[in-house]
């Protein structure tokens, strides 16, 4: 059936024009649906929130560089400048590829004559015990905001109990993620730590970086890997390398071959796959729960739903789940509709790699760059570059300049003169007790980790 319109915009299919709709606002749908600028259709984005979050910048809001506003934009003010593109805040449950219509967990149904997926990602915990239960991530704008809060928390209580109790931060996962989390943390503690906490010593704050590969920064030339790894440890960070977890606690993390690790706050950065619910919609799945694709994005034995972004894979030839590759994606599948309404065959996709770069801290970066010339940049220069095509990205000017501000003050200003940006007191486990230990009162449900995908 048809939705209730919530816009001025019809929600419905419209006799004449094809319905077009894109589900998740990341950066493949948003890629998408600027694309579909002028098709003669219908254009609906649809996504759980009614906002787009920057996830390449959301470590800064972890470690108190940026405020959540401004790494998100509103989608209402995505939308609200495209003629005949609407937007319609809901989670999306299942498809039914017969009848062509999106299932809604509001009750209803989203009507389409071609669907883009686009619904992001979830953290994939490799069956390992109690990574779910015990774990932040940094997918969504609300994790990076827990992740904050009860780092900072943990800060105030070890600060409180006189230094007794300095808290440990371990951060699974060493791909470009992880780097920058334990970078940042390091960073954090060794300058507004140090001195805005008279009663802490710093050196026994633990920053632990725990990667089961014997490096870190996988996808990179080693001769950047090993640069981030001598930057990392040039700030504290403890690696563990060539090490697996075997069980994460409350407040423990055992490592495969029986280290034990304490930790005030453990970020799990290890590895991402396509969110659960996917497997009830009857599409081929591959590694990680991507939805199976032919070479023009379409998913195999559909004709109508295109899978892009993270969620995707060409069979045989999957793209790395980045930034990049989802706006590529997001852009050729919505020019593979617009071809598709106008008559034309579909054409297959073509990847163009422009490189990669992970940020590790102050004034230090790892870029590798393939166009328009390949080269590789590390320090000052590759921290420049970094920043300024992050925040070049960004999707407004309003987030260009705040964040623009922040993080200058964050990196440039003096140490301990940091404006770091804090929230609300969190529970956060006492080292060294066992989780069934610790009282239930002393833990708030309503402060329990929240993420999932973008749709």
């Amino acid at each position: 059936m048809t939705t209730t319109a919530t816009t001025a915009r019809p929600q419905g299919r419209t006799a004449g024009r094809p319905k077009v709709v894109v589900l998740g606002a990341g950066f493949a749908g948003l890629s998408a649906v600027r694309e579909l600028a002028g098709v003669d259709a219908d254009v609906l984005l649809v996504d759980k929130n009614a906002y787009n979050t920057f996830q390449p910048l959301l470590f800064q809001v972890a470690t108190g560089g940026l405020n959540p506003g401004d790494v998100t934009y509103s989608l209402r003010t995505f939308t609200g400048g495209r003629r005949r593109v609407g937007f319609r805040q809901g989670t999306a449950t299942g498809v039914d590829a017969d009848a062509k219509v999106l299932r809604m967990a509001e009750g209803d149904d989203v009507p389409y004559d071609y669907l883009v997926v686009s619904s992001g990602i979830a953290a994939n915990y490799f069956g390992i015990p109690g990574a779910e239960e015990h774990t932040l991530t940094m997918y969504t704008r609300n994790g990076a905001i827990e992740v904050r809060d009860r780092l900072l928390t943990a800060f105030e209580t070890a600060a409180t109990s006189g230094g007794a109790d300095a808290p440990c931060v371990v951060v699974v996962g060493g791909g470009a993620t992880g780097t920058e989390m334990a970078g940042a943390i390091a960073e954090l503690r060794n300058t507004y730590v140090a001195e805005n906490y008279p009663e802490l010593d710093p050196s026994r704050v633990r920053v632990v970086c725990v990667e089961m590969l014997d490096f870190v920064l996988a996808p990179f030339d080693d001769s950047l890997r090993q640069y981030a790894k001598r930057s990392l440890e040039q700030r504290g960070v403890e690696l563990r390398l060539g090490a697996a977890v075997a069980e994460v606690r409350e407040d423990v993390v055992v490592l495969k071959g029986g280290e034990e690790i304490p930790s005030a706050l453990t970020v799990w950065t290890s590895g991402v796959s396509a969110p659960k619910s996917l497997s009830e919609w009857g599409f081929p799945q591959g590694r990680g729960g991507r939805l199976q694709t032919e070479p023009d994005l379409r998913v195999q034995g559909s004709d109508a739903v295109f899978a892009v972004g993270d969620v995707g894979a060409v069979e045989g030839s999957p793209l790395p789940q980045l930034a990049q590759p989802a706006i590529q994606t997001g852009k050729h599948a919505a020019a593979n509709v617009k071809r598709l309404v106008a008559g034309l065959p579909t054409v297959p996709f073509s990847y163009s790699d422009k490189g990669t770069m992970a940020i590790v801290g102050r004034f230090s970066a790892v870029a590798d760059i393939k166009w328009p010339f390949a080269r590789r940049f590390t320090g000052a220069i590759g921290w420049l570059m970094w920043m300024g095509l992050h925040i070049t990205l960004l999707h407004s000017f309003r987030n260009r300049l705040a964040a623009l501000a922040n993080l200058a003050s964050h990196y440039v200003s003096r140490s301990g003169a940091q404006n770091v940006i804090t929230g609300e007191p969190r529970s956060v486990p006492q080292q060294g007790r066992q989780a069934s230990d610790q009282p239930r009162a002393e833990r708030d449900p309503q402060l329990e980790r929240q993420g999932g995908s973008a749709a």
